[in-house]
């Protein structure tokens, strides 16, 4: 059976059996990869900035058409309510509690420091205008607890449901704006958190998966044609011999008959 296999006679039939995986291979794997993308979530149309009264309403939460919008806010930092975020990319976020002057307040997320007592850290004065992104209250399960104690003024996460009790007395909107911008302009500007655009939720294509399917089916289906033809080229000279020797015996056959005729 090897020296069938191996047979010079049968290379370029090898040739095209391998060309032909390769091809049923990639081509599978290029509809498997279409079908993995339409899963993904895809960005959306990003709207100019709006006011965020238009996008958050108090004791409402953040919709999924609002979520990373760009938006608007005008009010006054409040200082006795900045906080750190820790754990974010080695540093910290700078948490800040926005007073819009209407009785409700949103955490602003002004930038990002290497250590907490990094002069950007420090809380503009007076009344500032921020444009940034709604981005919708992180969830608490989401962020890594840390065993120990942190420090004063320092929280894992940006939860609505946690920062009401950290800031008690506030009435805060729902979820927090990511700034890209602030006027005036603070006097020393904190690394700019990245804020992605909006986006929607993907839905496979299952025809691709059904396509991807197929080519490996057909190369399944090569392999076996390839099987076939190689043990009918064994088997061929097996029957060669034999045809001959079966020949032979019929030609006796017919002279013994007839030499008793």
């Amino acid at each position: 059976m090897l020296r069938t296999v191996f047979s010079s006679r049968l290379v370029g039939m090898h040739l095209v059996a391998i060309a032909a995986l390769v091809a049923f291979g990639l081509l599978g794997r290029w509809q498997l990869g279409v079908f993995e993308d339409s899963g993904r979530p895809h960005t959306v149309s990003d709207p100019p900035a709006v006011a965020l009264a238009t996008l958050s309403k108090p004791g409402e939460h953040v919709t999924r058409a609002a979520a990373n919008r760009k938006v608007t806010a005008e009010g006054v930092f409040d200082p006795a309510r900045s906080l750190l975020v820790a754990g974010r990319d080695g540093g910290f976020w700078l948490l800040d509690s926005l007073d819009l002057g209407d009785g409700t307040q949103v955490p602003v997320v002004r930038g990002r420091v290497a250590r907490p007592g990094d002069p950007a850290a420090a809380v503009p004065q007076g009344k500032v205008t921020v444009t940034g992104r709604l981005v919708p209250p992180e969830q608490v399960d989401s962020v890594r607890r840390d065993a120990r104690t942190l420090p004063a003024g320092q929280v894992l996460s940006v939860s609505t449901a946690e920062l009401i009790n950290v800031w008690p007395g506030a009435r805060l909107r729902d979820g927090y704006v990511v700034a890209t911008a602030q006027s005036p302009a603070p006097a020393v500007a904190a690394e700019p958190v990245p804020a992605p655009p909006p986006s929607k939720p993907g839905e496979f294509s299952w025809r691709n998966l059904a396509y991807a399917a197929n080519w490996w089916i057909f190369g399944v289906f090569t392999i076996f044609l390839w099987f076939h033809y190689i043990r009918d080229a064994h088997r061929a000279p097996v029957r060669e011999q034999r045809e001959p020797e079966h020949d032979g015996d019929a030609a006796g056959v017919a002279l013994s008959e007839s030499s008793m005729r």
